[in-house]
């Protein structure tokens, strides 16, 4: 129970934050959106339907499409988010009002509020809805890769807003739609970032003691083998939070400062002895 109110509530703030962005930068300041929620933008623009009610009518039609693509936990909490974002929508559409007319500041705003909040959605493992069924369904009849299916959507529908916003602001649209990326994984993977670490050394078993008794933390050692010696090799593999990274390069150079060391993101992680997302 505790959660799925942390869910709920992450699905709510993240549905009015999602709304606000709309209704107070987007549209006042005569900008669009990638993927679905652009169309409901354009709709509005062409004929002053209110973007609440297109968004929920737009994503009820493609979840009805695309329910087999949701497992059963991620379907419903999708149409909770659906409704919660539409609802938003429509409750603070008389009430927002342009904050800056500086495009520039009001394009950055805009990706930040209305993608910040998709992404609590997606941390409390629900969708957006819209763009994401599309992206599903391109990748099954066309073969494309999410994200390429989803950057081509985004392109499609922000160049389809030209004639109606004008390409300057099509222009600043782009910039949104590229803030708007950043600030969902910063959202999603918060400040919680991981790092995958391989260390290669010639004195192995140091390196792991020094890790091991200064940080606390456990490795996995592997066996590796030198392409070009055919020397075989202990390679040592550590996930840390990125703010460690600079601790276990000192820790590294004050044990083997010819040490080999890889740095790489991780993006998710799964099993026991990890922080659930």
């Amino acid at each position: 129970m505790r959660k799925l109110f942390k869910d709920m509530l992450f699905i709510i703030l993240g549905a009015f934050i999602f709304a606000v962005g709309v209704n107070f930068f987007t549209i006042p300041n005569h900008l669009s959106e990638g993927g679905l929620l652009g169309i409901t933008i354009i709709v509005h623009y062409l004929w002053n339907w209110s973007p609440g009610v297109v968004n929920f009518v737009l994503n009820a039609v493609l979840i009805v499409v695309g329910y087999k693509f949701f497992e059963k936990r991620a379907f419903v909490y999708t149409l909770i988010s659906i409704a919660a974002c539409s609802g938003f929508l429509f409750l603070t559409e008389d009430v927002g009002k342009r904050i800056t007319e500086d495009t520039l500041l009001a394009s950055l705003f805009a990706g930040l509020l209305v993608n910040g909040g998709i992404g609590f959605i997606f941390r409390a493992g629900g969708t957006s809805g819209g763009t994401t069924i599309l992206a599903r369904l391109a990748t099954q009849f066309f073969g494309w890769s999410l994200g390429k299916a989803v950057l081509i959507i985004d392109i499609i529908v922000v160049a389809g807003s030209i004639p109606i916003i004008g390409l300057e602001k099509a222009m600043y649209t782009l910039l949104i739609v590229y803030v708007g990326a950043k600030a969902i994984d910063f959202i999603v993977e918060g400040l919680d970032e991981r790092v995958a670490v391989l260390i290669i050394s010639n004195t192995p078993e140091q390196v792991l003691e020094g890790i091991t008794n200064k940080m606390s933390r456990g490795l996995t050692v592997l066996d590796g083998r030198g392409g070009y010696t055919g020397q075989n090799k202990e390679v040592l593999y550590i996930v840390i939070n990125k703010q460690e990274i600079i601790q276990l390069k000192n820790i590294i150079k004050e044990i083997d400062e010819n040490a080999y060391v890889t740095v790489h993101n991780v993006h998710e992680m799964m099993g026991k002895g990890y922080k659930a997302s």
